[in-house]
């Protein structure tokens, strides 16, 4: 059937497979941002310097220290979600009863200063990360060549982006979270720490864009320009998902890093546009994005 279109089988399922792995960066970045803005109505312009920040403390970690990969999936998330929580509670917190466009403005401005600050340090070339030992090579399908490492990231980024749903919708922490997000006077009421429930959402979120940088980091170059070409398209995905919605983040992430994979195939001269495209046919349609919920 491909080879009718003049499409080689290879080169549809090796598309798909970026699709796939696009899609898996898509999935857990937009679900991070959706945790903040969903739990905590903040606009985290932060996010892509945070998830760059997660490849530089791997590669860090590694060269300064000797922690393998392995190691670095643990600390870099915990490290990087600490400054977080040092941003929440120190400037987040100052401007929580204003509008949320200080927010947007205040995350925006540090981003610019993260990225300033690792590109002053290390350039903008990028740094090696060597994939583990014990996920090189790959397998022949017979159809597809798969490379072991690549397998890899959309399985844990799935794994990661379900666990993070249950967590937050079938949980007893959930239901306090989404408790606190909805009236925290009462949730405070019954013992609930609120403050120290935001703080925590937001370093939970900051670390999993950290993680999602470990696992990039030996499929792109660790270089501080990483984040922001990211992070509008992961804006983009989290307008069509519905802002806040932890499912239609997961669901619209894999599906846009298909489509936009499946792009390059049949139409290479749209890829790069084809997912803001379906953000404003979605928002024509449904303004809320196709999980959101309208107020």
């Amino acid at each position: 059937m491909f080879e009718l279109l003049g499409i080689p089988p290879q080169a549809l399922f090796g598309q798909v497979l970026l699709g796939l792995i696009n899609g898996s960066f898509y999935a857990m970045l937009s679900l991070g941002l959706a945790v903040i803005f969903g739990l905590l109505n903040i606009i985290n312009f932060t996010h892509g310097a945070q998830y760059m920040m997660g490849a530089f403390v791997a590669w860090m970690a590694l060269n300064y220290l000797g922690l393998n990969y392995w190691a670095a999936l643990v600390v870099s998330p915990l490290v990087v979600g600490a400054t977080g929580i040092v941003i929440e509670r120190f400037l987040l917190k100052r401007i929580a009863h204003l509008d949320h466009l200080y927010g947007l403005l205040l995350t925006f401005g540090l981003a610019l200063i993260i990225q300033g600050l690792f590109r002053n340090s290390y350039g903008s070339s990028g740094l090696p990360y060597q994939i583990p030992p014990q996920l090189a090579g790959g397998h022949n399908l017979g159809f597809m060549f798969l490379p072991n490492y690549r397998g890899w990231v959309v399985i844990a980024s799935l794994v990661v982006c379900l666990a993070t749903w249950f967590m937050i919708e079938k949980t007893k922490l959930g239901a306090y979270l989404r408790a606190a997000t909805e009236n925290p006077t009462l949730t405070q009421a019954f013992g609930i720490n609120v403050p120290l429930l935001v703080t925590l959402t937001y370093g939970f979120g900051v670390a999993l864009a950290a993680l999602a940088g470990v696992l990039a980091a030996p499929i792109y170059s660790v270089n501080p320009n990483m984040g922001s070409d990211l992070i509008i398209v992961v804006f983009a995905v989290v307008v069509i998902g519905g802002m806040g919605s932890i499912l239609g983040s997961i669901i619209t992430g894999f599906s846009l890093g298909l489509v936009e994979g499946l792009t390059k195939v049949f139409y290479p001269e749209a890829s790069a546009t084809v997912i803001f495209i379906i953000m404003v046919l979605v928002l024509l349609v449904k303004p809320a994005g196709l999980f959101g919920r309208t107020a």
